[in-house]
């Protein structure tokens, strides 16, 4: 529980006198807490629980979206998954808006690019790898793969990435491609995946950091994705003193990552609150984590 401190620079500009935070982990519950009454607001709630919401005259449902961007990284290393042909297959095999359905329940808006809509210099990037299982296997066949070609999918615990990837192993084996999945805990997969020997050929993963470009220009980094085109492209970005020449920039540094297919980029999440009548001030876009308490007041 916090309390209002009399003390902070701007007393008047915090409405509320106490905020009482409950955790609650299963999704079940989380929706139970609210229609109890036992709780005002639930940011991030379960997306399955919003259906049951909707409609309902006592709450509201609000979407946002985030900085994240879920993605099912490519490892760069392993072959034949350092021939940009291959990657550009897998990305065209993988339809976005089934894999949004199926691993999000449809809360996320497709992407072309490791970057999301609202974040300054975004382009839409999603016609440049579109869903096309045809080139796809024109892809392979020109790329000398002999199929089926046969990967590893190293999956995290969370839905999105257990569901999305049952999506994608699906819409692989259209196009010649045998995954054989791994489900691995956090810490295995923080270890091994991540970091460690990275031994994985795809995986699926949201990245939340709200601004993480400069993570291609580290070979080391798990995907191993190596460009000095890019690295020559961000060291200009991150120099860049003019806002519309730094967004010109990022608009090029999106493009070069989609061309080169370095992942699969997926979806930008959308996140749901759900807020009885009355409450006002909750964020509806979240470009960080942050449950900002002095916005919050009661209507």
């Amino acid at each position: 529980t916090l309390v209002k401190w009399d003390g902070f620079r701007n007393p008047r500009e915090v409405h509320l006198k106490k905020v009482t935070f409950r955790f609650i982990a299963d999704a079940a519950a989380q929706a139970a807490a609210l229609l109890a009454g036992d709780v005002d607001a639930f940011p991030r709630i379960s997306t399955r629980d919003v259906p049951q919401f909707r409609g309902n005259p006592r709450f509201e449902v609000i979407i946002g979206g985030t900085r994240a961007k879920t993605i099912m990284a490519i490892n760069n290393r392993h072959k034949p998954l350092d021939d940009v042909r291959v990657r550009r297959a897998i990305l065209a095999a993988v339809d976005r808006r089934a894999v949004i359905e199926g691993g999000a329940d449809g809360f996320g808006v497709p992407i072309g690019s490791h970057y999301v809509p609202g974040a300054s210099g975004y382009i839409d990037t999603t016609g440049i790898n579109p869903y096309d299982p045809a080139k796809a296997k024109k892809l392979l066949a020109e790329a000398g793969v002999k199929l089926p070609l046969e990967l590893t999918m190293t999956l995290p615990p969370p839905a999105y990435a257990r569901q999305g990837g049952e999506v994608i192993v699906s819409e692989l084996s259209k196009v010649g491609i045998t995954v054989k999945v791994q489900n691995v805990e956090w810490a295995q997969w923080l270890s091994a995946t991540f970091g460690g020997p990275h031994n994985f050929d795809l995986t699926i993963v949201s990245h939340v950091e709200p601004f993480d470009l400069g993570n291609y220009t580290n070979p080391n980094y798990y995907w191993g994705y190596d460009s000095k085109a890019f690295n020559t492209l961000y060291d200009k970005i991150k120099t860049a003193a003019d806002t519309a020449e730094r967004n010109k920039l990022l608009g090029d540094a999106q493009k070069i990552l989609a061309v080169d297919a370095v992942n699969d980029f997926l979806y930008q999440p959308q996140f749901p609150t759900i807020a009885r009548k009355g409450v006002k001030g909750l964020w509806k876009d979240m470009p960080i984590f942050c449950n900002d308490l002095a916005a919050i007041s009661w209507a």
